[in-house]
């Protein structure tokens, strides 16, 4: 599935630098988080401003968090399993894994999860087999992919830097079901989205800012159909 050559990652250094633990708004969930006391690596900034919080030689490892919109998407997806139940979803920028996971746990027929970085890569497959599921995974770039084979794409904690979305509102009139999890509207054109559930919720591990965050889901609509008219929870 469009595999490219990487560094190999080697899985017992992901193991030594995490615990498993549940995030706090999926306690059904276990995944591979930053370990307590993990080395610190302070010559390049994380995500938000704080020091990077990982010893690591590569992209920075995001997958090594629950990020806030990430377990609200995941909760969304538990919460409503008919979204996914016998359908083929895709977990674009998949970090840790949750969103897929939380897919394959709720009945989906198959589960791809997509992210650039080979070691997000890793833990997915340590996340899935640690949850009992069947994760495909992927280092293909998604947004660049002409074949959309899928169903349902999630994308949680995507769109928190910016980014270009309209790949995504394209693909809204093909039938596609598209679900986004996000700080409130953030990143995205308000237009071309629906508000399905908002979440209080904690990145975790915290950071150095432990503070509760709101984080929402969102349907993308077309470009042309009224929200009235479209995809209804």
């Amino acid at each position: 599935m469009g595999k490219k050559e990487s560094t190999p990652i080697d899985l017992r250094y992901i193991e030594a630098n995490t615990c498993i633990a549940s995030p706090p708004l999926c306690p059904e969930l276990k995944l591979h988080l930053l370990k307590e006391g993990a080395p610190l690596n302070h010559a390049a900034p994380l995500w938000r401003g704080k020091p990077q919080l990982f010893a690591w030689h590569g992209p920075r490892p995001y997958w090594a968090f629950a990020w806030a919109s990430g377990q609200a998407l995941a909760r969304f997806v538990l919460d409503h399993r008919e979204v996914v139940r016998g359908k083929r979803v895709v977990d674009f920028g998949a970090g840790s894994g949750i969103g897929a996971i939380a897919a394959a746990s709720g009945g989906a027929t198959a589960v791809t999860a997509y992210d650039v970085d080979p070691a997000a890569i890793q833990a997915i497959q340590l996340n899935s087999r640690l949850n009992n599921v069947a994760v495909l995974t992927s280092e293909e770039n998604l947004a660049q992919r002409n074949r959309h084979d899928w169903d349902v794409l999630l994308a949680g904690d995507v769109f928190y830097h910016g980014g270009d979305p309209h790949w995504l509102i394209d693909l809204a009139p093909q039938g596609k079901l598209i679900l986004i999890g996000d700080p409130p509207i953030r990143g995205f054109p308000k237009e071309y989205l629906r508000e399905l559930a908002r979440y209080t919720a904690r990145t975790f591990p915290e950071l150095e800012d432990p503070s509760m965050e709101e984080a929402c889901v969102y349907a993308v609509l077309t470009r042309s159909s009224p929200q009235s008219e479209q995809f209804a929870a």
